[in-house]
C-alpha cells in the first residue's frame, strides 16, 4: 500500500520507507489527495513552492522537464532530513524552508521552468494520508529597453512603411503601445496592439515626429528612446503675400519708391529652395524678395519656383506686379526752328508714366495753348519774338501732390559769327570753319565764294568748308553766312586767304668763332598761319639741340640761335622757309664765321729746377710781339738723355692751361726726379693757337758760394 502510494520502485522501497514506517500504521483511508497550483517566477529571483500548509512525515520532490512524462526527484525527507539530489543544482539555489516541506529558489535560471509534484505522506490519527501536490512553474522574463526599427527613416509622402518595437528578452504576452510627439510637444497614442510591428500603408506629412514604443508583459514595462520618423513631401503650391497689399484686375500693384516685399511660402519637407524669376529671369534665391525703392522697370511677372532637391520635386507660381509711376524728371522744354528758320518751334516732351502727364503751353497766342498729352508743339513767329522771351510749359499727373514745369528761352548768339582757316597735316587741305555758338535755337550757318556761290552746305552753329590745298586760293575771299529765327537778316565774317611772304633783318650775318649767333626770319604775310621752318648751312632741318642750335618761335617770327660757331662746321647758307595750303615761300641768311688773329710767339727766358729734389721747376718766358692774346698753354714731355729734342718724335702732354694773358713765370711740380722733361709754351687767343715755342730742358740751380 505504502509503496503504492509513494510510487517508489520495489527496490527503494525496502531501503528506504521500511525503517522510516517503522511502528507506523497504514491504513487505507480513502482517496489520495491531489492538489495542483500554478506559480509564476522572475528569472534571476527568488520564488516559493508550497508543499502543503504543514511539514509532512515523509515527502519527495520530483521535477518534470516541459516537453517530457519523466519525473526525476530533486529533493526528499523520510524523517532524517531533507537530502538534495544532483538535479537542484541546475535550478538555481534551491533550499527547503525550514518547518516545512516547501522549496526556495533564489537566482531563478530560465532552466526551473517546470512541473514540480511534492508527494507528501502525513501520520494521522485516521491513519497515513498521502497528498499529491502539483506545481507549474512559470520562470518568466522581463522586458527589455525596446528599440524602434524603421524600415525607412525618411519615407516619402504617399509612400508605404513599417515600424517594428524590438526586444532582445522578455515573456509573453506582450502589449505594444506606440506613441507620436510632434513638433509642438503634443503626443498622443499612434496604435495598441500585441505585435511589434506597426504597418503604414499611406504616409503623410501628419506623420512628422518623435516615436517611442512602450513593451509590457506582466512582469515588467519598457520604453524605448524615441526616434524621429522625417516624412519627405512637397513642396506644394507657393503661396505669394505682396506687401504693401494692393490688388487690381492684372494683379497687384505698387507705387513707385515704396519698399515691396513679396514673401513665398511653400510647404516641404526638407524645407524648399526659393528661386524668384523677374521676366523668366532669375533674379534672387530665398524666400522673401524685397524691392527698396522699387522702379517703373520692376513692372512685370514675378515667379516663385519652390523646389525639393531631396525629391528633385517643385512648384511654381505666377504674379503680376504693376508700378504705377509718373513721369521721369521733369518736363523737357526745347525751341527748334521752323519754315526754313524763321519761325520758332516751341516743344515740350514728358513721357512714361502711368497714365500719361498733361502738358500745356504759357504764354500763349491768341488762346491756342497746345494743350496735349505726353508731348506738344507751338509755332511762334520769329521776328515778332523778342530776344530773350521766355516760354513755360507746364505739366502735371495724378500720381503727384503738384503739377511741375519747365522754361525755354529763345535768344541770338552773342556778337557775329567768327571764321578762321588752318590746313590739315602737310597742308594737304584747306579747312575754313565758322562758328557763332550760343542761342537757341542755334543759327545756321553756310559759306559761299566772293560773288556769291554756296560752297559745301549748311549746319547748325559751326560750319568747316574743307578744300584742297592750292595756289589758286591765293588772294581770294570767302563769306560765312548766319542765319537766326529771330532776325529779319542774316549775319556774315570773310576770310581772305595768303600765301606766306618771309623777310628778315640781315641777309649776311657774321660772328667770330666760338660765339653765339642769331639768325631772324619774320613772317609778314600768310593766312591761313604756319610755322617757320629753319635748314641749315647742309641744307638739313633744324631741331632743338641745346648744345648746337637753339629755336624761339612766335606767332609772326622765328629765331635760330648757333651755338659756339664754328668756321670749319657752320659757316654757310641758313634757309628760312614756311608753307601753308595757298603757297610758300624761303630766303637765305648767309653766315661768316671768322677766326681771331694769330697771337705772338713765345720764347722761354728761363727753366730751373727749384731745388736739389728736382721735383719742381721754375719756368718764365716772353713774347716776341705785341699781338692779340688771351692766355698760354704749358705742355712737358719725357726728353732724350743725348741728343737734339725732336718735336715730332715726342708726345706732349698739357701741363698748365688758361694761365691769364699777362702772365710770365710759372712753378710746375710733382716731377720724377729720375726722368728728364723738355717743356714748351704756346700762346692762344680765344680758338686761335700760335706756334710752340722752341722745347727746353730745365738746368740746375746753384746756390752762390
Amino acid at each position: 500500500m505504502v509503496r503504492r502510494l509513494i510510487g517508489l520502485p520495489d527496490f527503494c522501497w525496502s531501503i528506504f520507507i521500511f525503517p522510516l514506517l517503522h511502528g507506523l500504521e497504514i491504513l487505507d483511508t480513502g482517496e489520495v489527495v491531489y492538489r495542483e497550483t500554478t506559480t509564476n517566477g522572475v528569472v534571476t529571483q527568488a520564488v516559493i513552492l508550497e508543499c502543503g500548509s504543514t511539514l509532512p512525515d515523509v515527502y519527495i520532490w520530483g521535477f518534470t522537464k516541459p516537453g517530457t512524462d519523466t519525473i526525476r526527484a530533486i529533493v526528499y525527507n523520510f524523517g532524517k532530513g531533507p537530502k538534495m539530489q544532483k538535479l537542484a543544482e541546475t535550478l538555481g539555489d534551491l533550499t527547503v524552508i525550514s518547518n516545512s516541506a516547501s522549496l526556495s529558489i533564489t537566482k531563478l535560471p530560465l532552466d526551473a521552468e517546470g512541473l514540480y509534484t511534492c508527494q507528501a505522506l502525513y501520520d494521522t490519527p485516521q491513519g497515513a494520508r498521502l497528498y499529491y501536490y502539483y506545481v507549474h512553474l512559470f520562470v518568466l522574463v522581463p522586458v527589455s529597453k525596446p528599440y524602434i526599427v524603421l524600415s525607412d527613416s525618411s519615407p516619402v509622402e504617399g509612400t508605404s512603411m513599417w515600424m517594428r518595437c524590438g526586444l532582445e528578452e522578455g515573456t509573453g504576452p506582450i502589449n505594444y503601445t506606440w506613441e507620436q510627439e510632434t513638433r509642438e510637444g503634443s503626443v498622443s497614442t499612434l496604435a495598441q496592439t500585441n505585435i511589434s510591428v506597426v504597418n503604414i500603408t499611406w504616409v503623410t506629412r501628419n506623420h512628422t515626429g518623435w516615436y517611442r514604443c512602450l513593451a509590457k508583459n506582466q512582469v515588467n514595462q519598457q520604453r524605448s528612446d524615441r526616434i524621429w520618423l522625417d516624412i519627405i513631401f512637397g513642396p506644394d503650391m507657393p503661396q505669394i503675400d505682396v506687401t504693401p497689399y494692393s490688388v487690381t484686375e492684372r494683379g497687384y500693384s505698387a507705387l513707385e519708391r515704396e519698399t515691396v516685399s513679396l514673401m513665398c511660402q511653400a510647404s516641404s519637407n526638407p524645407p524648399s529652395q526659393y528661386v524668384w524669376f523677374y521676366n523668366n529671369s532669375q533674379v534672387y534665391m530665398g524666400p522673401q524678395l524685397t524691392i527698396m525703392k522699387i522702379l517703373r522697370m520692376h513692372t512685370g511677372h514675378y515667379a516663385c519656383l519652390a523646389q525639393n532637391t531631396y525629391l528633385n520635386t517643385r512648384s511654381k507660381k505666377t504674379i503680376t506686379l504693376t508700378v504705377y509711376y509718373p513721369p521721369d524728371g521733369t518736363p523737357l522744354c526745347s525751341i527748334y526752328p521752323a519754315n526754313n528758320y524763321t519761325d520758332l518751334a516751341l516743344w515740350c516732351f514728358w513721357e512714361g508714366g502711368h497714365p500719361q502727364a498733361s502738358l500745356y503751353w504759357s504764354p500763349f497766342p491768341a488762346g491756342n495753348n497746345g494743350q496735349a498729352s505726353s508731348n506738344v508743339t507751338l509755332i511762334q513767329r520769329g521776328p515778332d519774338t523778342a530776344n530773350n522771351s521766355v516760354f513755360v510749359c507746364h505739366g502735371s499727373h495724378v500720381s503727384l501732390n503738384k503739377s511741375t514745369s519747365c522754361s525755354t528761352r529763345a535768344w541770338i548768339p552773342p556778337g557775329a559769327p567768327q571764321c578762321f582757316a588752318y590746313a590739315t597735316r602737310n597742308n594737304e587741305h584747306l579747312m575754313m570753319s565758322c562758328s557763332w555758338e550760343g542761342g537757341s535755337p542755334r543759327a545756321l550757318l553756310w559759306w559761299a565764294s566772293s560773288v556769291g556761290d554756296m560752297q559745301g552746305k549748311s549746319e547748325e552753329n559751326a560750319n568747316v568748308l574743307v578744300l584742297r590745298s592750292s595756289t589758286i586760293y591765293s588772294g581770294k575771299a570767302f563769306v560765312c553766312h548766319a542765319q537766326h529765327p529771330l532776325l529779319a537778316m542774316t549775319k556774315t565774317c570773310m576770310l581772305k586767304l595768303e600765301a606766306p611772304v618771309l623777310v628778315t633783318q640781315r641777309s649776311v650775318v657774321s660772328v667770330y668763332e666760338g660765339s653765339d649767333v642769331q639768325l631772324t626770319c619774320i613772317l609778314r604775310a600768310n593766312y591761313p598761319t604756319t610755322d617757320i621752318t629753319w635748314y641749315n648751312n647742309l641744307k638739313q632741318r633744324v631741331v632743338d639741340m641745346p648744345k648746337k642750335y637753339l629755336l624761339q618761335r612766335a606767332a609772326a617770327w622765328s629765331n635760330l640761335t648757333v651755338r659756339e660757331a664754328d668756321g670749319l662746321q657752320d659757316s654757310g647758307q641758313y634757309w628760312c622757309s614756311a608753307t601753308n595750303a595757298v603757297g610758300g615761300a624761303e630766303i637765305p641768311i648767309l653766315l661768316v664765321v671768322k677766326r681771331y688773329p694769330m697771337p705772338p710767339n713765345v720764347t722761354i727766358s728761363k727753366i730751373m729746377y727749384s731745388s736739389r729734389q728736382r721735383s719742381d721747376i721754375d719756368l718764365e718766358w716772353a713774347t716776341n710781339t705785341d699781338g692779340e692774346m688771351t692766355g698760354f698753354i704749358i705742355e712737358r714731355s719725357w726728353a732724350p738723355r743725348s741728343g737734339r729734342i725732336r718735336e715730332d718724335a715726342i708726345l706732349w702732354q698739357t701741363a698748365a692751361v688758361d694761365l691769364e694773358q699777362d702772365v710770365r713765370s710759372y712753378r710746375i711740380g710733382g716731377l720724377d726726379p729720375t726722368g728728364l722733361y723738355a717743356f714748351r709754351i704756346t700762346a692762344v687767343n680765344h680758338r686761335t693757337i700760335g706756334h710752340p715755342s722752341e722745347p727746353k730742358t730745365p738746368g740746375e740751380r746753384h746756390n752762390p758760394t
